[in-house]
Formats: structure tokens, C-alpha cells, sequence
């Protein structure tokens, strides 16, 4: 059984940090402690351990994470040997072996090492370590036929030296030779060649960091605007019409430092989106009078203008040199990094074949892998109502670039667009649709007339009430031209959820709509409900809300096993609530006798096991709940609110159930991964409804 996976090269510039970051993201889903190894490091900050470490709240210490420097290793193997470096940087990789389920080995960069034979050090290591290798070839700037041989020569070089090769990436090749490339090497090697398509965006430095490299200096922007991708360098020294027809989206305008004309100029298009730029770069070292940065502050907010030293050309070599990185402080490449890894390698396989050693535990982050790879192994689209919303937004950037559903944001077209813009985001293929201004208006208006009829609603009324983003956003799902909507990040529930109560309705065999919470602990997910909807549900709604939960629990890979949660445990109490939750349970036990159910039971008894020994020895349920249904909606929404708070429990929800087509609700406290979290659950939802038209 593997239990470390070896990622290495053939030559630098692969771009193997997509790789890699991909097989922590393919780890981090199976286990819950995953350890680094870099055995040879350059001196300075290691960019890529320190993004590992942020993203995925490595608790390792970067101390142990190196085997030596490439100085100290050269001087090791030229005195002493390669044997005893090779001795030397096993030791130390088994220092971290001991503390992890897995671990992922970094192999050397080819990068002005002065080692002799690299290639067969790392096969060398890899043996030594019992580690899988995982080759990555670089292909950029490369003919398909030259890409294709050293792939089948990078495998042979491997295998050759008795490493087990678990499968081979071909990286940064044109994206018009992709389709041929993964073609011609289909079955001409007994292991998988997955073929990833050169990424502008990933190899685009970001404004923040040519402003550090050319030690600029800021005078306007946020960290959104600075944390853009200049995909292109446009230079400005002719007239201002000739310069707008030059722009092209997402570069950066570089123009001498007198020319506000210029500025001025180019931050009014990217207000007007036409196009979005990421940035402008003043050369000379001049900047423009006060009153032009107030007027460019206010044309287009957090859009960085930066000023640097050097004239034009030589800022321009500069330029044209320099190379985008992945780092903690790009998340938004790392996520781009992750959709093309999750797009062309098969994960599936590769999983499979790292054969990691699965966790009986559920971390917060492995629930989190999961939904996204639920959602995006069938895509569905998800409608997005607040359109223009900055936290929706950056969601929809993250979904768009890992590929997890297809999105409609809903809003005043140039309003989302422009807002896009200012944020530097990337909104893809992402339909936008104005509801007041759109054709579908009259159709909605109509039905929703149909709808309401007994409610008096009249056409005319109707036309008014679904250019209303929510109402608009539930007639899409209702007519199949979305399978799912999620709301809330700045409406109330009740703005939410009344739609989907009037138009959508309850599925048959619900008698009410109700909600869950899954509550990710730091070594568990519980399911909770209803902490959101029904106030004071009675036994035969509270069963139903049992038996909904159980089955939400089952569909997100959490085995039900429900506590009915009171303030007495079996028989030692008595009174209405607690003969309410009595029996609820027993209309569960005779509605689902499958089901595994304790009621009534108290909370300590039905998560803690030296508790539940105590008070229901034997039981199946106490010490081990899974779901635990809460008697009535105060109870509910204080607990889970307490246990968010107290415990730092991550509460993804709430996540409505009963519903015919599914409609979720955010809190309006709801962070970016909330809101990414709870479309992919809706994508799931989804999933088992009839695809949308």
C-alpha cells in the first residue's frame, strides 16, 4: 500500500506545481494527516510548502518539511559520496514518515542545482523512500511530436530505474495540440499519460507581484485589484483613441507616468468594462497630480495604478520576463491550478492508484473535497440571485474555475459585470440574466399568475413580482432552466424561501419542508436539525423531519444514526415535550424500521460514548449519533450557534429538505467558502432531479 507519492521532473520549467497541488488536494481528501517532504531546497521562503500549509492548515512543522540545501548536498556528495547523501536524506525523510498516514515528497527542481544525473537521484530517492513516482514532463513551447517523445522517454528513464511509476503528466503543452497529444499517447505505456493544456492565467504574474519585482510603489488599489492577473502588457504612448482599440482584457496598461490622459483614460474603460484591465503601470517615476488619482480613484475603485523608477524598455524586458507563481498569497491560481488538474487528470484513477490508506475520521476539509467532487462528477447548472453581491461574486470565481456546476447570477447586467471587473474576477461562462429586463419576464409573470389565482394574483400584479431576483430565480428552477438556487447572503430566510414555499412546494412524501445544519467538528461531521424553519413541530413533523435528515445525512456520506434529542433519556422523564419527542421516534421506528433511532435521549448520552454507557448501555445509537434532531427550533438554533461558537465547528446550512427542486438559504454573516459549500450541496441536491432544459 502506497503511502508516499513522489512528484518529480524530467527538466525545470515543467510547472509541476499544479501537480502537486492536486495530489495534496487528492490526499487531503482521504486522510486526515498528510506530511510534506522537500529533500533538497534552495535557500529563501519555499513558496509552494507555504501555500500547501495555508490551504490546507498543515499543522506540520516547516522545520522538519526539508531534507538539507542543495549547497550542503553538493558538498555532502562530492566529500563523502552519493550514498551516504542518498542515507542522509532517507533518515530525514523517515523523521516525517513516522508522524503522517501520508506523505508528499517534492522532488528536486533541476533549477542551477550543480548535481550530477538529477533525474536518477530523484528515481534513487523515491526507491529508497518506498514512494510511488509520479513524473511530470513540461511541453510548453514544444512541438507535439518533441512533447511525445520525452513523455515516452521520461516514463522508460523511471521505470528503467525500478521505480513504480504510478502514472505520467504531460504539462504545459499548447492548447491546440492538447486533443492530439492525449491521443497519440493513449495505450503506448501500461500506465495513464494525462495531457494538461498550457494556463495564460497561471503563468500571468499578478500586479502585486510586479509591483514587488520592479519595487513599485502603490498609489491606488486594494488587495483584490492588486491580487489581478496581468494576462497582457499593452504600451501607451500614443493618442488615447489608439490606445483604447489596443486594450485587451485583463492587461496591464504600461505608460509614462505624465500621461494622465493615459490613465485616465484606460481606468474609464475598464469602468465601463470594455475591457476590464488589471492594472496601470506609470514608468519615469512620475505620478500624476492629486485631483487625476482622485478622479481615477473614483472611475474605478481598487484598480491598482502603480508607479516604478526605470523608463519603458527596459521596464518592459522586465516584463515580458517575468512568471506568474503559485503562493499563498495567489489563491485565486491556486484554484485555477485545481480546475485544470480536476479537468484533465483523471482523479478517479489516479485515487485509485495512490491507493492512500482512508481515515475512519471526517475532517471538516475532507467533507469539504467531497461536496466538490460530488458536485462536479454530474454538473447541474445553480442559479445565483444576488448577483452583484461581492462575497457571491468571488464564490462564483472559485466554482467557475474548479469546474464545479454552471452558474446564472441574477442582477443588473453591467452592475455584475462592472463589479466583476473591479474585483478582477473572472466570471467565465457564467450566464447573467436582468430579471426586469429579461424576455423571459412575460412567461414567468403568467405562470406565476396560474400559480397564485387563488390568491387573487393577477397578471399585472404577477409582472411585478418576478422581476424580483428570488421569485425570478425560483421560476428558473421551476422550469427546468435551472436545477437549483441558492439566496440569503443578503436577503432574510423568509425573502429566501417564500418562493420555493409558493411555487415549487413540498415533494409528496414530505408533509412540511424543513432544514439541516451539517456541523463539521474537528474530527467529525453531525447533521442537525431543524434549527431553521419550524418553530415548534409536532411528533408526526418532527418523525418527518427525522426521516428527511437521515436521508440528506445518507446522500452526503454521513451513516444516519438519529438521537431524538430531549431533556430526559428513555424513560426517566415525563411531560408533553418529552412525550413529543417519545413519539416521534416511534412513528419513525414504524415509518423506517431500517433506521437506526434512540429517543428521547440527551445530547451528552447521544455523542459522548462514556455517557451513553451509563444511561443507555447496548444501545446502537447513544455515544454515536450521527443526526440529532432537535425538539423544537429554539432549542435548535441555540445549540448549533453555540457549538459553532464554542467548539469552532465550521456549520454548512442551513440546507433546506422537502422541497420538489432544491432551493438553499444563506446566512447573511456567509463567508466565500459558505456560500462555494452550499451551491455544491445544491448541486448534489440536484443531481437527483431530472436534468434542467
Amino acid at each position: 500500500m502506497t503511502r508516499s507519492v513522489y512528484v518529480t521532473g524530467i527538466d525545470r520549467g515543467d510547472g509541476r506545481q499544479i501537480v502537486e497541488l492536486g495530489v495534496m488536494e487528492l490526499l487531503t481528501r482521504q486522510v486526515d494527516r498528510v506530511g510534506v517532504f522537500r529533500p533538497l531546497v534552495h535557500d529563501g521562503p519555499d513558496r509552494l510548502f507555504e501555500l500547501l500549509r495555508a490551504r490546507y492548515r498543515l499543522p506540520q512543522d516547516p522545520a522538519t518539511v526539508y531534507g538539507m540545501d542543495y549547497h550542503e548536498a553538493n558538498t555532502l556528495q562530492a566529500v563523502r559520496g552519493t550514498d551516504e547523501l542518498v542515507s542522509a536524506l532517507v533518515d530525514r525523510f523517515h523523521l516525517v514518515a513516522r508522524d503522517y498516514e501520508v506523505v508528499l515528497v517534492l522532488g528536486t527542481d533541476f533549477a542551477e542545482t550543480q548535481l550530477p544525473d538529477e533525474l536518477s537521484l530523484n528515481a534513487r530517492l523515491a526507491n529508497e523512500f518506498g514512494a510511488s513516482v509520479l513524473p511530470v514532463v513540461g511541453g510548453r513551447k514544444q512541438t507535439a511530436e518533441s512533447v511525445l517523445a520525452e513523455t515516452l522517454n521520461a516514463y522508460r528513464a523511471y521505470d528503467g530505474l525500478g521505480c513504480d511509476v504510478l502514472a505520467m503528466v504531460t504539462n504545459r503543452v499548447a492548447r491546440e495540440d492538447r486533443d492530439l497529444i492525449a491521443e497519440r499517447l493513449a495505450g503506448r505505456l501500461p500506465v495513464p499519460c494525462w495531457v494538461v493544456p498550457d494556463e495564460p492565467a497561471l503563468s500571468a504574474p499578478t500586479v502585486a507581484q510586479i509591483a514587488q519585482v520592479l519595487d513599485g510603489k502603490v498609489l491606488l488599489g486594494d488587495d483584490a485589484g492588486l491580487a489581478r492577473d496581468a494576462l497582457d502588457f499593452v504600451f501607451g504612448g500614443a493618442m488615447l483613441p489608439n490606445l483604447l482599440k489596443a486594450l485587451t482584457p485583463g492587461c496591464l496598461v504600461v505608460t509614462p507616468g505624465d500621461r494622465a490622459d493615459l490613465v485616465v483614460g484606460s481606468l474609464a474603460a475598464h469602468s465601463a468594462g470594455t475591457p476590464p484591465i488589471a492594472g496601470v503601470l506609470l514608468t519615469l517615476g512620475e505620478a500624476p497630480r492629486q485631483e487625476i488619482l482622485t478622479l481615477a480613484a473614483r472611475l474605478a475603485p481598487g484598480t491598482p495604478v502603480v508607479s516604478v523608477a526605470g523608463t519603458s524598455f527596459p521596464t518592459a524586458e522586465r516584463l515580458f520576463s517575468l512568471e506568474g507563481k503559485l503562493t499563498a498569497a495567489t489563491p485565486r491560481k491556486a484554484e485555477t491550478a485545481l480546475g485544470l488538474f480536476e479537468r484533465y487528470i483523471d482523479v478517479a484513477d489516479l485515487n485509485k492508484r495512490v491507493s492512500a490508506p482512508s481515515s475512519d475520521r471526517i475532517t471538516p476539509m475532507m467533507f469539504e473535497h467531497k461536496l466538490l467532487q460530488q458536485a462536479r462528477s454530474d454538473k447541474r447548472r445553480v442559479v445565483l440571485p444576488e448577483g452583484a453581491e461581492e462575497r457571491v461574486l468571488h464564490a462564483a470565481e472559485v466554482l467557475l474555475r474548479r469546474g464545479v456546476c454552471d452558474l446564472t447570477l441574477l442582477g443588473p447586467v453591467d452592475a455584475i459585470r462592472k463589479k466583476a471587473a473591479d474585483l478582477g474576477i473572472d466570471l467565465g461562462d457564467a450566464q447573467l440574466i436582468d430579471p426586469a429586463r429579461s424576455e423571459l419576464r412575460d412567461a414567468f409573470a403568467a405562470q406565476y399568475a396560474r400559480l397564485r389565482a387563488h390568491r387573487g394574483v393577477t397578471v399585472e400584479l404577477a409582472y411585478d413580482v418576478v422581476s424580483d431576483v428570488n421569485y425570478f430565480g425560483t421560476l428558473m428552477v421551476q422550469e427546468g432552466l435551472a436545477d437549483g438556487m441558492v439566496s440569503g447572503s443578503v436577503h432574510s430566510t423568509a425573502a429566501t424561501i417564500r418562493p420555493a414555499f409558493e411555487i415549487i412546494k413540498t415533494r409528496a412524501d414530505a408533509s412540511i419542508v424543513s432544514s439541516v445544519f451539517f456541523m463539521c467538528l474537528a474530527d467529525k461531521v453531525l447533521v442537525y436539525g431543524d434549527c431553521a424553519v419550524n418553530p415548534d413541530p409536532n411528533a408526526e413533523q418532527l418523525a418527518d423531519i427525522a426521516v428527511q435528515s437521515a436521508a440528506t445525512a445518507a446522500r452526503f456520506g454521513v451513516e444516519p444514526r438519529i438521537a431524538m434529542l430531549s431533556y430526559s433519556t428513555g424513560t426517566s422523564g415525563s411531560g408533553a415535550d418529552v412525550d413529543k419527542v417519545r413519539e416521534a421516534t416511534e412513528l419513525v421506528r414504524l415509518r423506517r424500521p431500517d433506521l437506526l433511532i434512540e429517543g428521547p435521549i440527551q445530547y451528552d448520552a447521544a455523542v459522548e460514548p462514556s455517557v451513553a454507557a451509563t444511561k443507555l448501555p447496548g444501545s446502537e445509537v447513544a455515544g454515536q449519533a450521527t443526526v440529532l434532531i432537535f425538539p423544537d427550533l429554539n432549542t435548535g438554533n441555540n445549540t448549533y450557534k453555540a457549538v459553532q461558537r464554542s467548539a469552532g465547528a465550521i456549520a454548512v446550512g442551513p440546507v433546506l429538505q422537502g422541497l420538489r427542486k432544491p432551493v438553499n438559504d444563506l446566512s447573511r454573516g456567509a463567508l466565500v467558502q459558505d456560500i462555494v459549500n452550499t451551491v455544491a450541496i445544491t448541486a448534489i441536491q440536484a443531481q437527483d432531479q431530472s436534468p434542467a432544459g
